[in-house]
């Protein structure tokens, strides 16, 4: 077995072998996360056209960088699952394989001949994780599911947003994102359980629907409480106050209140420390019952003052604050360099952004870039991708 590229340091998953049959994002998302940590993963894509995601933009010199970053790291071999060769190869690779990722709709990979009771047969001690819009089992099942879909009905759009805009989305695919995580989280859990105490085939199933659900944890606390689905707010938090964006000269700060202490050190910073014993604000469920009030008051202060002043004098009163960053800002940021989010692998103008936690003071990660399409077809005995374009034309 070959170990993919990763640095030396770590390699907590150096050994364990994963054949990726996902495409576009929660499946490759998994699957990055753990070439990230040594794995080794074979990517297994659509012979000529490839993964969806290789055809996405934005580009550069021709390569979609969106695909790029979700594929670092891994390997690329061609497989046409329709053809009896090529699925009887990849029958004899679940042999020696660990863990199967898919991200099909259900019902597919048992078509294809692929799904976790076929491959169990090839390999007993497989763990096989499925990422869906809504699971396996349901009345949503079978639907097509994107992001979109899964942050409609899970309730999370129902809380994102402005009164004045209505529901939206979050400004990323979350439910994709979220998933990709929990699946590598699962992944993880079952290879441990595996050598422990379990050492049979695993099923994972992990649905994007569950994921969002599951991940609100302020929506959930105030519907079981009170029994009515709590509603837009735009940036405030819903139970805390003052927690939100405020109007500054230049632009917006954000403050973040959630005690009555911090309270005190507001007002005593916006100079006016007898605000904190108004009985509208002297405690949080006072502050929340009078939200409009209390922003006039704060607004009052903030809007003399620019976003960085504001800045300065609340986080040296210990209060939370930031200014609303973009997306360059932050990458820019000195805090983004400290912290590694960003790497360059060799060869590459473009960084990559890896897994982000640290272990022992180590950031692992892929340091290569994501594979051109059937880079690595020979080396697991499927044809080159200049034959498999010969044969597809001599088809046509």
């Amino acid at each position: 077995m070959t170990d993919s590229p990763v640095t030396p340091f770590t390699q907590q998953l150096q050994g364990v072998r994963v054949l990726d049959l996902s495409r576009v994002l929660a499946g490759p998302h998994c699957t990055a996360l753990l070439a990230d940590l040594g794995a080794d993963v074979i990517k297994f894509e659509v012979p000529v056209h490839g993964d969806d995601s290789r055809h996405l933009g934005p580009f550069r010199e021709g390569e979609s960088v969106y695909f790029g970053l979700i594929n670092r790291g891994k390997r690329s071999v061609e497989i046409d699952f329709k053809s009896e060769s090529d699925r009887a190869r990849f029958y004899e690779l679940v042999a020696d394989a660990d863990v199967v990722v898919e991200n099909f709709r259900p019902g597919v990979t048992q078509r294809l001949g692929i799904d976790f009771d076929t491959l169990k047969q090839y390999n007993p001690r497989l763990i096989y994780a499925s990422i869906s819009g809504f699971g396996q089992d349901g009345p949503f099942s079978r639907r097509p599911a994107y992001d979109i879909v899964a942050q409609a009905l899970s309730g999370l759009m129902s809380v994102t947003g402005f009164p004045e805009t209505g529901p939206t989305r979050s400004g990323e695919a979350i439910g994709d994102l979220c998933a990709g995580v929990y699946a590598a989280w699962a992944i993880s859990s079952a290879l441990f359980a595996r050598e422990r105490h379990a050492p049979g085939a695993q099923y994972i199933d992990v649905a994007m629907f569950d994921v969002l659900f599951s991940l609100q944890m302020t929506g959930l606390s105030n519907l079981f409480a009170t029994g009515v689905a709590p509603g837009l707010v735009g940036n405030r938090h819903p139970v805390s106050t003052p927690f939100d964006t405020y109007r500054a000269a230049d632009g917006l700060v954000v403050i973040a209140v959630a005690s009555n202490r911090l309270f005190q050190r507001l007002c005593e910073c916006m100079g006016n420390a007898g605000l904190a014993s108004d009985p509208r604000f002297v405690d949080d469920d006072q502050r929340t019952r009078n939200e409009p009030a209390l922003r006039g008051e704060i607004e009052g202060w903030t809007a003399s003052y620019k976003v960085e002043q504001l800045c300065d004098a609340l986080l040296d009163a210990g209060v939370p604050a930031s200014p609303v960053w973009n997306l360059a800002q932050a990458a820019a940021s000195e805090q983004a360099q400290v912290r590694q989010l960003q790497i360059y692998p060799e060869g590459s103008g473009l960084p990559l952004v890896p897994q982000p936690v640290f272990f022992n003071g180590q950031k692992p990660h892929a340091t290569t870039l994501a594979p051109r399409l059937g880079a690595d077809n020979q080396a697991f005995g499927l044809a080159d991708p200049i034959k498999r374009k010969q044969e597809i034309k001599h088809e046509l």
